[in-house]
């Protein structure tokens, strides 16, 4: 970020990627919440010697600046986070004030949390939150498999896709106003758009959602699509075992 983009920043309304701090001669203690905010979310800056005062912000600048970015970077490399945290800094001087602003990048192995899971933070808008039990359980999900889902497989092709799935998902796409722009391309070409090939080759998640049957056992033999209707607000409360239970599918769509 240079100098004259981290100026029109501070003139600005509210950003999803910038948080500002006081910090004279000491980091504030919430400026973790922001590190693991942005670590879970799309990364951003914390830049560091700026006031906020409702949708005012005031340039103070910091003391002590090498002080603080010692304790900022050292922390980091520290046990206090349970993921090491590469982070880039940057110093500005504004008006005779020195500012201190640090990167945070988004980072794959989620959820970044300080001291125990519990503290664990996502970026909603132009605040830090602390992220649900649900949202955490998630991350910890897709550490094992949420990114496979993007991987392609190697030696397989569109032939292995069960055409008319994907000749129902394309109809029922195309009753919504979602990716108007991909309704006449050819399957080919709708397919790599949107992930389900990469390069020609399947992605998993193109595979489980649209992909023959013995293709999909073939690479994820532990497939499965189950659902039951069950009439009753608990199991243990329910009058009859089930009422519907759909037949086994092919792939997930």
């Amino acid at each position: 970020m240079t100098k004259d983009e981290l100026v029109a920043k501070l003139h600005d309304i509210e950003w999803e990627d910038f948080e500002v701090k006081t910090a004279k001669s000491e980091l504030p203690k919430n400026i973790w919440e922001s590190v693991s905010a942005f670590s879970n979310t799309s990364g951003g800056w914390i830049v560091l010697g700026v006031k906020q005062s409702g949708k005012t912000f005031e340039i103070q600048g910091v003391d002590n600046i090498e002080k603080l970015e010692q304790d900022f970077l050292g922390t980091l490399r520290s046990e206090k986070f349970n993921e090491r945290l590469a982070v880039t800094s940057e110093r500005y001087n504004i008006d005779g004030n020195k500012l201190l602003a640090f990167y945070v990048p988004e980072v794959e192995m989620k959820p970044v949390y300080f001291g125990n899971p519990i503290n664990t933070f996502i970026r909603m808008g132009s605040g830090d939150q602390r992220a649900t039990e649900g949202e955490i359980r998630a991350m910890f999900r897709d550490q094992s498999f949420g990114k496979k889902t993007e991987e392609p497989i190697a030696g397989t092709s569109i032939d292995m896709l069960n055409l008319n799935t994907l000749k129902s998902y394309r109809y029922a796409l195309g009753q919504t106003q979602n990716l108007v722009n991909l309704r006449e391309v050819d399957d080919a070409e709708f397919c790599e758009q949107v992930n389900i090939t990469r390069n020609g080759l399947l992605t998993y998640a193109g595979l489980l959602m649209f992909g023959k049957a013995p293709y999909v056992l073939r690479y994820v033999p532990t497939f499965c699509v189950d659902y039951i209707e069950i009439p009753g607000p608990t199991i243990q409360r329910a009058e009859v075992r089930y009422t519907y239970r759909i037949p086994e599918q092919d792939n997930i769509w």
